[in-house]
């Protein structure tokens, strides 16, 4: 249940960011600390039994379907009626109300079938709170988001910057015009894009940050950037942060990075006379000792977010990013904002033109009219609606010359583009064959390119309509619903820290689950989520996972860390019943890349993946930094973006299965671990180390994890 007091922080007119606007030079902390700090944290509180919204559905699970489970309107009426199945939830949202109330809400969950029951009622009532405390715009949440909504909320209890967002801007709606599903360099050829078509600011905030094709690719934009910026005759203000552990974090978790750190060795951002027209700060955080800043994302004008997987750096990770536009683009500033918490000098341009209304006006605006005409924007809508082959077509297109030849965005030889659109039929030019190249030979010179140790090809030749197609086209034609559900950085050695929207999020997503389940994560092992999805699997949810193998196999084998994905494998399995069905619905795969025909283990480092995605019943999609390991469900900082969308969740499906091999050769043997044709595990296999084995082969293995988290 939504308490009236979580109610009342989601009905508040003040935000972090909004109270900014009116005192730009106060920081974001000392705001956070004057409208939060008055209430009692409670940052180790034990996770409160499931709602009753959860609690009702497992119950009737069995009698109700999917689709009226998951389904919300896909109408552009701000003032939609949306019945689905006998699944009615009607509101009136005015995307521009902080306070969001309606009083006529009426939610029913239970396929239109009158109920007396006290925990049908607690169940609409949840759900109808929770609808409350978001801004949807023009489509109603499905039950399935709403439950998982209200059960993260809940959290704001114990702490409201639980979620490290302000409670009003935690349920907002956007649309995804391009995700990519790539390796880590194509996922910062986007940024870097992205980056210097930017007008006025830049807010990058990662967690690891070393001398890589990643770096370069940044360092060169934020050049163009300059550059562009000089010709517009304006200034841009550029605010870069990543994680990193010094002496004096054990005084203060930020510190500010000098120009000459931040331009030396270690890190190689251009220094300050080589981008004249850029205002930059740089900033560090890490909270001692295992607080790590593993969000990953970037804002850029008040108009466009990133939300990634990957550091940067050079490693052989596919990676995940989503591109996001409209109102929730409001939500991750006000995040960024709260992480920096620090005065910025200079202020951001953009902080009194909320993404609600457009963000920052063009260069050519005045200031003093612009609110008037600035609208609701979604700028960049990808390749038009384009599918999988047709983005594949046009790369074929330009690669065998029937089309001007487009070459490719590279640190040595930058070729930015103007829009979406264009970024996408570039890189997809580059995944096509060249004169006398299969198609399983271009995309293992893809994979390989900034491996450390690359590998030659051992699957089978690609055929048509399985082409790599690594920026994928996720416009819809109206904004979904959409919630952060993130957590704050926690750096105490224990795991009391649990009680986060992020966690409570992907419990309730799998508590409520009706379907199916499917995860990618590098590693699996966090001790609350196995009896979860052991729980689906008994009520006939179907579960499917891909990890990678061996995934830092040294620091997961530590004593209270999870074990490595085999033991973690081994631990479900002994939650089911040896002969009964659940296990028939448990499908475990070890990531394989998509030249190659079996897992390759990470020590290796030639293919290896890092996405952190979750779907559930086909609808709601959870993205972002989190995996599903101790170190993110208990300690890290993690920036995540849930999804109400059955179209956008179906593209990320279709993305993660075309991109990779994983489904056609990765599957686990019954005992949970991968085997080759004559029975024996994949080369690197560490078996199943005890615990004193553990201990000293983790800590090693520890320091490798923080390294490359």
């Amino acid at each position: 249940m939504v308490s009236d007091h979580v109610l009342r922080l989601c009905h508040s007119p003040n935000t972090v960011s909004s109270l900014l606007a009116k005192n730009p030079s106060q920081s974001p902390g000392q705001i956070a600390k004057d409208l939060y700090g008055i209430y009692e944290k409670d940052l180790r509180r034990t996770p409160p039994p499931p709602s009753s919204s959860a609690s009702a559905s497992a119950s009737t699970s069995s009698s109700s379907s999917p689709s009226s489970r998951c389904s919300s309107s896909s109408s552009g009426n701000s003032n939609s009626n949306n019945t689905n199945n006998n699944t009615n939830i009607n509101t009136n949202n005015n995307t521009n109300n902080n306070n969001n109330t309606n009083n006529n809400t009426n939610v029913n969950t239970n396929n239109g079938q009158a109920s007396s029951s006290s925990s049908s009622s607690k169940s609409r009532q949840t759900l109808d709170l929770a609808l409350q405390c978001g801004r949807w715009g023009p489509t109603t949440p499905s039950p399935l988001f709403l439950k998982a909504f209200a059960d993260a909320l809940r959290c704001l209890d114990a702490d409201p910057l639980a979620g490290v967002v302000s409670p009003p801007l935690m349920g907002s709606h956007g649309t995804v015009p391009l995700t990519v599903i790539a390796p880590l360099a194509d996922v910062i050829r986007h940024v870097s894009n992205v980056i210097a078509r930017a007008e006025r600011e830049v807010f990058f905030i990662t967690c690891n940050w070393s001398p890589s094709v990643a770096q370069r690719l940044v360092r060169n934009a934020l050049v163009e950037l300059s550059r562009r910026a000089g010709e517009r005759r304006q200034r841009v203000v550029v605010k870069i942060m990543y994680d990193k552990a010094t002496a004096a974090s054990a005084i203060d978790p930020h510190q500010r990075v000098s120009p000459a750190a931040y331009s030396g060795k270690a890190i190689q951002l251009p220094a300050p006379d080589e981008v004249p027209h850029l205002d930059m700060e740089v900033v560090s955080l890490h909270k001692l000792v295992l607080g790590t800043l593993h969000a990953k994302f970037c804002v850029v004008d008040r108009k466009i977010a990133l939300v990634m997987s990957n550091n940067m750096e050079d490693n052989c990770n596919m990676e995940m990013l989503t591109h996001l536009e409209g109102p929730i683009v409001d939500s991750i500033y006000d995040t960024a904002l709260i992480t920096w918490k620090r005065p910025l000098d200079p202020p951001l341009p953009s902080y009194e033109f909320p993404a609600a209304l457009g963000g920052l006006p063009p260069p050519s605006s005045s200031s003093s009219t612009a609110q008037h005409e600035q609208q609701p924007l979604y700028l960049d809508r990808g390749g038009a609606g384009a599918d999988q082959q047709r983005i594949a077509a046009s790369g074929e297109q330009q690669s065998h010359g029937t089309a001007e030849e487009l070459k490719e965005h590279t640190p040595e030889d930058p070729h930015y583009d103007a829009d979406l659109a264009g970024e996408i039929v570039r890189m997809q030019a580059c995944y096509s064959t060249k004169p006398d190249e299969t198609r399983l030979q271009a995309a293992n010179r893809l994979l390989n390119y900034a491996v450390k140790n690359p590998v030659a090809p051992t699957g089978p030749e690609i055929p048509d309509g399985h082409e790599m197609t690594p920026y994928i086209d996720t416009s819809t034609p109206y904004p979904v619903p959409m919630a952060l559900v993130s957590r704050p950085p926690y750096g105490s050695v224990d795991s009391k820290n649990a009680f986060v929207p992020q966690n409570e999020a992907w419990l309730s997503l799998i508590r409520n689950a009706t379907r199916d389940i499917f995860i990618q994560t590098p590693d699996l092992n966090a001790a609350p989520l196995m009896p979860a999805l052991a729980e689906a699997l008994k009520r006939g949810v179907e579960v499917t996972y891909y990890v990678c193998f061996g995934y830092n196999d040294a620091g997961e084998v530590i004593p209270g860390q999870g074990g490595t994905n085999e033991q973690a494998a081994r631990s479900l399995l002994s939650l089911l019943p040896e002969d009964g069905p659940e296990r028939k619905l448990l499908r475990i795969y070890d990531y394989v890349g998509k030249d190659q025909d079996r897992p390759i283990h990470q020590c290796f480092r030639a293919r290896c993946c890092h996405v952190k995605l979750l779907i559930v019943d086909g609808c709601v999609g959870v993205q972002g930094s989190g995996n599903q390991d101790t170190q993110s469900w208990f300690h890290s900082q993690e920036m995540n973006i849930m999804v109400d969308s059955a179209e956008i969740c179906a593209k990320w499906r279709e993305g993660i299965e075309r991109n990779q091999n994983t489904r056609l050769y990765g599957r686990v043997a019954a005992d949970g671990v991968w085997r080759d044709e004559k029975g024996q595990p994949g080369e690197g296999y560490m078996g199943d180390p005890g615990s004193v084995e553990g201990l000293i082969k983790g800590v090693w293995g520890m320091y490798k994890k923080m390294e490359r988290a």
